[in-house]
């Protein structure tokens, strides 16, 4: 039976999709609908729901209409840093809609608004054939309602200058709220009080009124960071910024403080003994909870038999608790350069769910057998209880697979390589995308300045792994779907044509020649073309701003990048909600029905990790961004800065885009800086031509550089090329 809300619900969508409809205001409606005093309250909540999600709009006048009826949409606003912005609308598959800066109003960046189509807006760009354009009338839901930036004075007033580059308009806040306390206070002479900052200080600030965009918004400190340059404090900001949360509830805690550290008996009842087999895990140098481990074994007559033994993190994790709530409200764990914020106490992440060497640890297996071929000849799944024989690094187990020992370590580790590269050719013979790109590892100092960029390179050792996992993952996501079992699956759509021809006039500006790139085949020939140049990595991240992002949905529509219809997160639960899922899921299969999961909850779950997901990628980039910068103003203070390698990815008229591409970092060769001769900017061939000496620089040039000036608040580096006569002579007075 409908309760009394879905039924009002129901009545007014049934009003206002009549032919007759006229907009009307919430008075009016409860009028027409013949609502009675007691029930116009759950009218009101219905419409601010309807509103919220977008279904219906409000107008001039609090009047309500269905959007489509008035050219407006609703969705989420991604601003850019010039001031302009696109908005990803709610229905899936529509392509974004352009919003010029003077039309944002008072949107900031993953807002969700309501805006207005301009049907007679001229295309901002002509190269791109028709694309819509909107206005922003009105904010439904700011993202944040605090923001996270310096503070400053001016002679009349004080004002906080946002971090984000993206929020282009400074916070008015209390002279009161920004004094300095120096007042003496005994032993805290000089001190601040905790509601005080100082000029220069990190501050958060929380937005009180923001009425028009001609207007600065107002705020109030809330917290105080800490002077801008003090160790810790940048890192912390970025916390701040994208409200990472840093401490578990006590509830929690108490809850993870109950779950004994070592497995008892009384756990291993049903469960698959493992513990003699010879099973070892593989992870980066500095990880401390290993979620994930393999043990492969060749079959007399060919073929190889694998195992995938995940920590079944579903044993102590159940639904319902204090732990299960925490983790779904985090959705990941997050890795900065300093820290990690993980999903789970480290109880439990670094405890009894990580599956250290020696020790008994609780999994839920994948087994599959593979013929001579690699092809899948069976699949079994099961809960286990393993101990690992070996905890191997990414460089150890590089170092195993290039050996030429005969230990048993080192011969087992090359025979799962044997089977696992074979995986990898398949998988990309039947379409998979080669889109890996190098990792750059920040190592900081005990105080947290950076000394050290180190480039982690895709080897063989990490493919190993990845391949495992990409197998147990499609595995668990076939048998899932097969046996109709509700689950959370990881989905990459396919891409939007219009995206991809945008992307393949920038390849033909390179040189290659090339063909429909919405053909997986011609787009796989183009990933070997630029395999090894210096513009593979520029031409990458183009490709991967031309694709859909991936997201988790509770219907397995396939993944483009992967090319596999069948395909979600199960390897990694320790510090993945999505993961944890999928262990429920799969272990529903022998409880019955009673135990599954419901599909209405997954869609709520899958919206909700697929946003903290994006949060935490931001967070992380962000950090690390902020930390090269760091290390470039050390070298910038330096009076022989490092000499780096780099490639043109770009000319234009003020200068040279440029890739370092041993560090994954872009920044521009200014032409001002090019002082052996004049540079003019030949638009035809995309270079820059020395009027004296003829000396041109054009897109794939090799360079070697050193930093010339940073700024941070504009996340952007400028550099001078080593090698022209001028810069060398510079470089030598500096010494």
């Amino acid at each position: 039976m409908k309760s009394s809300a879905d039924q009002i619900r129901e009545a007014v969508l049934a009003l206002m999709r009549g032919s007759d409809y006229r907009p009307l205001d919430k008075i009016e409606m409860a009028r027409v609908l013949g609502l009675k005093a007691a029930q116009r309250v759950n009218l009101r909540n219905e419409l601010r729901e309807l509103e919220r999600s977008g279904q219906i709009a409000r107008i001039r006048k609090n009047r309500y209409v269905l959007p489509s009826e008035a050219d407006l949409v609703t969705g989420t606003i991604s601003i850019h840093q010039a001031g302009f912005g696109f908005l990803a609308t709610d229905k899936p598959g529509e392509p974004d809609i352009f919003i010029a800066a003077e039309n944002t109003g008072t949107a900031m960046h993953g807002d969700r608004v309501v805006a207005r189509i301009n049907r007679d807006a001229t295309p901002r760009r002509r190269d791109r054939g028709p694309r819509a354009e909107a206005r922003v009338i009105r904010i439904l839901n700011r993202a944040h309602d605090t923001i996270v930036g310096t503070l400053q004075q001016s002679r009349n007033f004080h004002y906080v200058v946002p971090d984000d580059p993206r929020l282009v308009h400074n916070i008015y806040v209390p002279p009161i709220a920004a004094a300095y306390d120096r007042r003496p206070r005994g032993k805290e002479k000089g001190r601040r009080s905790p509601t005080a900052a100082a000029i220069g200080d990190k501050v958060v600030v929380r937005l009180t009124s923001w009425d028009s965009r001609h207007v600065n918004p107002e705020g109030e400190i809330t917290e105080v960071l800490g002077p801008a340059d003090a160790p810790g404090v940048d890192l912390l900001s970025i916390v701040r910024a994208y409200h990472l949360p840093t401490e578990f509830p006590k509830k929690v805690v108490d809850e993870a403080n109950r779950i004994p550290p070592t497995v008892g008996k009384e756990l291993l009842t049903d469960r698959e003994d493992l513990r003699q087999e010879f099973i070892v895990t593989i992870d980066p140098d500095d990880a401390r909870d290993f979620d994930d481990a393999i043990n492969v074994e060749k079959l007399n007559g060919g073929g190889w038999h694998l195992g995938v033994h995940i920590a079944d993190v579903a044993a102590y994790v159940t639904p319902g608790t204090a732990l299960d709530r925490e983790a779904r409200r985090r959705g990941n764990s997050v890795y900065l350069p300093d820290r990690v914020i993980p999903m789970l106490p480290e109880r439990l992440s670094n405890g009894v769910c990580s599956l250290k060497p020696g020790v008994d640890r609780l999994t839920h297996s994948v087994f599959a057998e593979f013929d001579s071929n690699a092809n899948v000849k069976k699949v079994r799944f099961g809960r286990s209880v393993i101990r690992s024989a070996h905890r191997l690094t990414y460089k150890q187990a590089y170092a195993l697979l290039k050996s030429s020992k005969t230990d048993e370590l080192t011969l087992r580790l090359q025979r799962a390589w044997e089977l696992a590269s074979l995986l990898r050719r398949k998988r990309f013979q039947h379409g998979s995308l080669e889109l890996d790109f190098p990792e750059v590892k920040v190592r900081l100092d005990d105080k947290g300045k950076p000394i050290a960029l180190e480039r982690v390179e895709n080897d063989e050792s990490h493919q190993l792994v990845e391949e495992f996992m990409l197998v147990a993952n499609e595995l668990v996501a076939r048998e899932l779907r097969r046996r109709a079992i509700p689950a959370v699956y990881r989905v990459h759509e396919d891409p939007d044509p219009e995206k991809l021809g945008e992307f393949r006039e920038l390849v033909l500006s390179h040189g290659y020649k090339v063909g429909d790139l919405s053909v997986r085949a011609e787009l796989q020939r183009f990933l070997g073309l630029i395999k090894g140049k210096p513009e593979e990595q520029a031409l990458k991240i183009g490709l991967l701003k031309s694709l859909r992002r991936a997201h988790y949905l509770p219907q397995p529509l396939g993944h483009y990048g992967l090319a596999k219809s069948n395909y979600l997160h199960f390897t990694s639960p320790i510090r993945r909600y999505a993961d944890l899922i999928a262990h429920r899921s799969l272990g529903s299969r022998d409880e019955g029905r009673r135990s599954q999961p419901d599909v209405a909850e997954l869609a709520s779950i899958s919206e909700h990790i697929s946003a903290t997901e994006r949060t935490a990628a931001e967070a992380e980039i962000e950090a690390v961004r902020m930390k090269k910068l760091e290390f470039f103003e050390e070298q910038l203070a330096q009076r022989n800065p490092q000499v780096f390698k780099a490639i043109v990815i770009d000319v234009r008229n003020y200068g040279l885009v440029i890739e370092l591409p041993d560090i994954v970092m872009s920044g521009l060769v200014h032409i001002s800086s090019l002082t052996d001769d004049f540079y003019t900017f030949d638009a035809a061939q995309r270079r820059l031509v020395g009027r004296r000496t003829r000396r041109k620089y054009s897109v794939s040039d090799e360079l070697r550089v050193f930093v010339s000036r940073v700024d941070r608040f504009k996340r952007q580096i400028d550099f001078a090329i080593a090698d022209t006569p001028r810069t060398a002579e510079r470089r030598r007075s500096r010494r």
